[in-house]
């Protein structure tokens, strides 16, 4: 199993945070795998270390893996939850109040995107 964070609005305009798996096969040598997911594109990121981002929604339903460093990401409802390198995290609050995103260290982060 993967675990992945998914944040989304409610029908309020509200954002949340929401986990949950997505179940691997044995594949043998090549070890686990999922089923194929379809994807848009792909997008390579990178931020300066003192990237503290106020209120904003995703500009796309996509999914986020933190290659280096952490971030926090706070809700429209004010719960935070803190997300370490090699997180994933599924962004579909393309609409309401959004939410804030900033570096749990002062250092440079990269991430990448997939836009589904």
């Amino acid at each position: 199993m993967i675990q992945i964070t998914r944040i989304y609005s409610d029908s309020n305009g509200e954002s949340h945070f929401e986990d949950f798996e997505i179940s691997l096969q044995n594949n043998g040598d090549i070890g686990f795998l999922s089923e194929d997911q379809a994807v848009k594109s792909i997008v390579f990121r990178e931020v300066l270390p003192s990237y503290d981002y106020d209120f904003h929604n995703a500009p796309d339903r996509q999914y986020i893996i933190l290659l280096d460093g952490g971030v926090e990401i706070e809700s429209s409802l004010g719960q935070k939850r803190k997300f370490e390198t090699g997180s994933i995290l599924l962004v579909e609050d393309v609409t309401g109040k959004g939410h804030k995103t900033k570096n749990l260290e002062i250092k440079t982060r990269k991430s990448i995107f997939i836009k589904l």
